[in-house]
């Protein structure tokens, strides 16, 4: 079976950029969501507000390697990178006092990976 090349541009320089940070920042932590980025989008992970609610602390940073969804509330203030964002999600992250972005920015503001959490 030959395996397709990922044809979004955006999605080819994140997954490039993740690599380039793990090497540069002795950082495993982006490899590992590049490689699952890597993966078919059907494998990709969708978390609901609520899972995120119920497994994290107040304060926590959570890198999702697909789209975070809407369902659910949230109670804790956390910051949530993510591929993707439902437009609720994004709504109710920031109203409970979070803060969404994505993953490139957590790349930028915590180059070595420390602290991070691989949810899904």
């Amino acid at each position: 079976m030959k395996r397709r090349a990922k044809t979004d541009p955006n999605l080819v320089i994140l997954i490039e950029s993740l690599k380039r940070g793990s090497r540069e920042a002795g950082a495993g932590v982006w490899r590992d969501i590049a490689q699952r980025l890597e993966k078919p989008s059907r494998n990709w992970a969708e978390v609901n507000l609520s899972r995120l609610d119920r497994y994290t602390e107040e304060g926590d940073v959570i890198v999702v390697p697909g789209k975070v969804l809407g369902a659910g509330s949230l109670s804790k203030k956390l910051t949530v990178a993510a591929f993707k964002f439902s437009e609720s999600a994004r709504k109710k992250i920031e109203d409970a006092g979070g803060r969404s972005m994505t993953i490139e920015q957590l790349v930028r503001d915590v180059p070595d990976g420390s602290g991070i959490t691989i949810m899904g």
